[in-house]
């Protein structure tokens, strides 16, 4: 018996699988009606028995009305609702009862699974975007006073510092503006250098080292100077040929010798003053004391004797320089002075070219030139060749710079190229200036990261050193002329770093601080000297290298 071949099933659509009827069904079928539409002529012609899904209509019960969802609700159904009693299974479960809801449409299997949702903009959270819908919906949110627990709702909003009916977020009125006054934006820039600090460098230790140069980080010794002063403007260490270092503390002054480590006191300031600065002779045999009073006294170093005191300065004497027999002192009010200490009538020349204190003196080696550096953030250089000279003699700067924009206090020459002048302004500048004397031109400006507080250059290399204040105090050592950085020693005291000197063998670099520290650096190597041979035994000619190691 031949069959008739099957389509196969994955080609066949859900709808053509044929479901018996069950009995229950088919009376549910007959029982349904189908009532004409207004504007409809109702058919009389009898229905159909042989189709199961038409049957006779039936009249519309008066008492039936019909809802929007199209399900007819009676009276007695709306008293079951009311009561809260409805029948599983009946007709009024059918009820359009729930409004807005999510319901998904389910799909045969034979239908593809894309949606297209380009032309969909809701989503299961926000169904509709409409602007009114969404204004609606965030007014629901807000916090409602009339809810069931009016003190719970006060309490919650009393305890969340949130106000009834007003939203969590809001935008609030623009902060006030900033004051328009120009002399604080100028106050804050000046003082900005002193708490911008720059960045933090590659090591840990905070210090930096070329690679062709390793540079102690540590100092090979540290002396206690109790009541150093901190004072920008003062020059409180020397360091003579003899290797000797004095040392000012308030009112004493201290001479501390690196070949024997010994220490003595030197000399007390008169009473109602102080030392604010000192300076060496270039034979380290006499020393320089200026005092705030005005005044300017000689001392024997070997011998611990006051030789001379030479006054006439109105204000404090911040800084000395020696050349030969002449001590010149510069004075707060911003003159020069030079005082011949062999005769009686000691003051030579005065020199007027600042109007703000002295705080950088320098002689060149050979006594030619003299530079100073003021207040005035002014740089001046002197002719030393003069002529006759008397007690009202005056003389006039052959170069005056006016690049800075802060105090000058770092003045250096350079030992291995005579014309070469350093010098390096303060807080609001921090910059070094290298000045051909001869010319009176700028050669380089190396911008530093802190106010310059003094200039060393290395004797025997093309190298130069400064120390730092506010905010690194750091002690940095640049190369010369191409200005790199060789080495840097951040926060080498505790305090700005105010005073330098340098050893006779050019190799240690004492610096002194606020911190009431004295420290030694061995910055540069000595110079390659022959070893010289005396009573029969070699003996080497770097007395501070032999002074730093029998102190330790």
């Amino acid at each position: 018996m031949s069959s008739i071949p099957k389509t196969p099933s994955r080609y066949r659509s859900r709808s053509d699988a044929k479901t018996p009827l069950t009995p229950s069904l088919l009376s549910a079928l007959n029982a349904f009606s189908i009532s004409p539409t207004k504007g409809h002529k109702q058919s009389t012609r009898a229905a159909d028995l042989s189709n199961p899904f038409i049957s006779r209509s039936r009249p519309v019960s008066p008492a039936k009305r019909t809802t929007s969802a199209g399900v007819p609700a009676y009276d007695s159904f709306q008293r079951q609702a009311s009561g809260g009693v409805i029948r599983k299974g009946g007709v009024e479960s059918r009820l359009d009862v729930v409004s807005r809801d999510y319901t998904e449409l389910k799909r045969s299997r034979s239908t593809p699974a894309t949606r297209d949702r380009a032309h969909s903009n809701g989503d299961r959270f926000i169904t509709n975007r409409e602007e009114t819908e969404v204004a609606a919906t965030l007014e629901l949110m807000s916090l409602n006073p009339k809810s069931a627990s009016p003190g719970h709702t006060a309490r919650l909003a009393a305890a969340a510092g949130v106000p009834l009916n007003r939203r969590v977020l809001a935008y609030h009125e623009a902060p006030p503006a900033s004051s328009s006054d120009s002399s604080l934006a100028q106050q804050r820039e000046i003082a900005r250098p002193l708490y911008a600090r720059p960045g933090a460098l590659p090591s840990s230790t905070g210090t930096t080292t070329n690679k062709s140069r390793r540079i102690p980080t540590q100092p090979e010794r540290v002396l206690d100077a109790p009541g150093m002063v901190d004072d920008f403007y003062l020059n409180l260490v020397s360091w003579s040929c003899q290797n000797a270092v004095a040392v000012a503390l308030a009112e004493s002054t201290y001479i501390w010798r690196a070949d024997v480590g010994a220490v003595s006191h030197l000399c007390e300031a008169p009473e109602g003053s102080y030392v604010s600065s000192v300076d060496f002779s270039n034979d380290g045999a006499y020393l320089g004391i200026g005092l705030g009073t005005g005044e300017v006294e000689l001392w024997d170093v070997e011998a611990g004797q006051k030789l001379r005191t030479m006054a006439g300065h109105q204000g404090q004497i911040a800084v000395l320089s020696w050349h030969a027999h002449i001590l010149s002192s510069g004075c707060g009010d911003g003159s020069i002075w030079h005082h011949d200490v062999r005769v009686p009538r000691h003051k030579v020349m005065e020199l007027l070219g600042h109007t703000g204190e002295i705080c950088g003196l320098k002689w060149r080696e050979d006594g030619e030139l003299l530079a100073s550096g003021g207040n005035d953030n002014v740089v001046n250089i002197w002719d030393g060749r003069v002529g006759d000279v008397g007690e009202g003699t005056q003389g006039t700067a052959k170069w005056t710079k006016r690049n800075h924009t802060a105090a000058v206090k770092a003045i250096a020459w350079c030992p291995w190229q005579p014309s070469l002048l350093a010098s390096g302004g303060g807080t609001n500048d921090a910059t070094v200036h290298i000045w051909n004397s001869s010319t009176g031109a700028r050669l380089h400006s190396l911008k530093t990261p802190s106010q310059v507080t003094s200039i060393q250059w290395s004797p025997h290399k093309k190298e130069f050193m400064t120390t730092h204040g506010y905010p690194t105090n750091a002690i940095m050592v640049h190369a010369y002329p191409s200005l790199e950085r060789i080495a840097e020693i951040r926060d080498a005291h505790d305090s700005r770093v105010l005073y330098s000197a340098v050893s006779p063998a050019g190799d240690v670099v004492c610096t002194g601080a606020g911190d009431e520290n004295l420290k030694f650096w061995r910055i540069w190597e000595a110079a390659s000297t022959k070893k010289k041979r005396v009573d029969g035994k070699e003996r080497s000619s770097s007395t501070t290298r032999s002074g730093i190691l029998s102190i330790r």
